[in-house]
């Protein structure tokens, strides 16, 4: 399939009369719009800055309008708790409320006054100055890929369970918006596909680049093991890039070999007639030191290792710090966990009592967070990241309010809940220390600072400098705007 991924059109009145649809290019336009040099994919640099501004200025002629510029000051990490969090359970405990909804956990007082979390997370406790948590959050989609699609694209879909969305996720618009920017990093990262997220009509070269991703985490599955994004021990030497993110890194010298057979045709023909522009990036990224450094944590101090926690969230935050760091600006990493077989069956957070006893998973893996979070914290304050990297962490929705007990065995669970959730922020140069917006007595919908989740693509759009109001053509050649609806959350502004 070949995918249009380089139109797009501002909607607004003022220039829709003359905004014209140039319809899809064909391959070869394609691939001479993304061609890369020989020297630049055998070396492992990026594209010449003349290839650049070709590439870009041929888009721009094509569709009639320039690629805007992004701010280069903001990068975001989204630590994806897909399944779905406890909001009563993480940061919106209701104590007063009655026991069946309540749960066993108490709220613990922070060092700002009037900010209680989970006792089971001193550490986060004693640093609230520098995060914000934002109570008032909602959507209308219950389902884990619709939740995933609604929240990350602003859109409802139209399928249910659908394993991709259906329209492009924040990260790929972003993505979009910096194609050819010339950086030996991808601008996106994931560990591995998250359930009903996806580039959509954007194509294959907005996704991620995932090292060594697992299918099976967007098929609705909830019990697969945790995917790394760090570099592990089991590692052959090279960054290994599986076929389902980008191309395996680790037959390095076979790619390079077959690139060295097709010299002489592209030095004929000035194009990769054979690649196109998202295997080409991946290519450039073969022989980059810079590259492989960044998922490599045997780089750092045993001391940074020790604070962030040997444990498959303390290594995958230390990545995305160290990620962001080197110039990549979108990683989303899914916090996925594997529970004691007693406690639960499920590795994501949906802790339905079919899946596991709730409050057991939590007293196993809330330290864990606590642990691994407070030390990204920690490190993006005193590294200086905070004025420019966001940390988020959250899920598609919250949880029941209403604890239920359908096991079985009658153990504790709480289903979908996408009427009311929080989200926890830090950094991104943005206030934190506050608390915004507040949910009824049982945390059963938001009543102060009623917002939808568009509100927080919207604060992000604005920090990257992308224009929500924009459009990009679909794969019918209807132009759809990046969102609809949602304004930027003016107290992080």
């Amino acid at each position: 399939m070949v995918y249009s991924t380089g139109m797009f059109r501002r909607d607004s009145s003022k220039n829709r009369s003359d905004s014209v649809c140039c319809g899809p290019v064909d391959r070869r336009q394609w691939l001479q719009l993304g061609a890369l040099s020989m020297g630049a994919l055998c070396s492992g640099l990026t594209p010449s800055d003349a290839v650049l501004a070709t590439n870009k200025k041929a888009v721009s002629d094509a569709y009639g309008e320039p690629l805007p510029e992004l701010n280069d000051d903001f990068s975001v990490i989204l630590f994806w708790a897909n399944g779905g969090p406890s909001h009563l359970d993480l940061f919106d405990l209701k104590p007063d409320a009655p026991r069946e909804y309540r749960g066993p956990f108490s709220p613990i007082q922070t060092n700002v006054n009037g900010i209680e979390i989970c006792e089971l997370m001193p550490q986060l406790s004693r640093m609230a100055d520098k995060f914000t948590l934002i109570r008032s959050m909602h959507h209308e989609r219950a389902e884990h890929s619709g939740g995933t699609n609604r929240f990350l694209t602003g859109y409802p879909s139209i399928a249910a369970n659908l394993p991709r969305s259906e329209f492009p996720d924040m990260g790929s618009v972003l993505a979009k918006h910096a194609e050819y920017v010339q950086t030996p990093l991808p601008f996106f990262v994931a560990n591995t596909p998250s359930y009903g997220a996806g580039a959509a009509y954007l194509g294959p070269s907005c996704e991620a680049f995932m090292p060594s991703p697992n299918l099976e985490t967007a098929s609705g599955a909830n019990r697969y093991d945790p995917v790394a994004i760090y570099k592990s021990s089991e590692d052959s030497g090279d960054l290994s890039i599986s076929p389902g993110g980008v191309v395996d890194l680790s037959r390095r010298r076979e790619v390079l070999g077959q690139l060295d057979r097709l010299s002489r045709d592209i030095d004929n023909t000035r194009m990769m007639s054979a690649m196109d522009l998202f295997q080409q990036r991946a290519a450039a990224m073969l022989a980059s030191t810079k590259a492989k450094q960044a998922f490599d944590l045997s780089l750092e101090r045993q001391s940074t290792l020790e604070r962030y926690g040997n444990t498959h969230w303390g290594k995958s935050l230390l990545t995305c710090r160290r990620l962001v760091e080197s110039g990549v600006r979108f990683v989303q990493c899914q916090a996925t966990f594997r529970l004691r077989p007693e406690t639960g069956r499920t590795s994501t957070w949906d802790d339905h009592s079919v899946n596991a006893h709730i409050f057991k998973s939590y007293e196993e893996k809330i330290p864990v967070l606590d642990q691994a979070v407070s030390a990204l914290i920690e490190d993006l304050y005193s590294r200086g990241l905070d004025k420019k990297v966001l940390f988020i962490f959250c899920g598609e929705f919250g949880r029941t309010p209403l604890i239920r007990n359908q096991d079985a065995s009658g153990r504790p669970g709480r289903d979908h809940w996408p009427q009311a959730m929080s989200v926890f922020l830090s950094g991104g140069g943005m206030p934190m220390g506050q608390v915004i917006g507040a949910t009824s007595k049982r945390a059963e919908e938001p009543v102060e600072r009623i917002m939808n989740s568009n509100c927080l693509l919207a604060t992000i759009y604005r920090k990257f400098g992308v224009d929500s109001k924009r459009s990009f053509l679909n794969n019918a050649g209807r132009p759809i705007p990046i969102l609809t609806e949602g304004e930027p959350i003016h107290e992080l502004l």
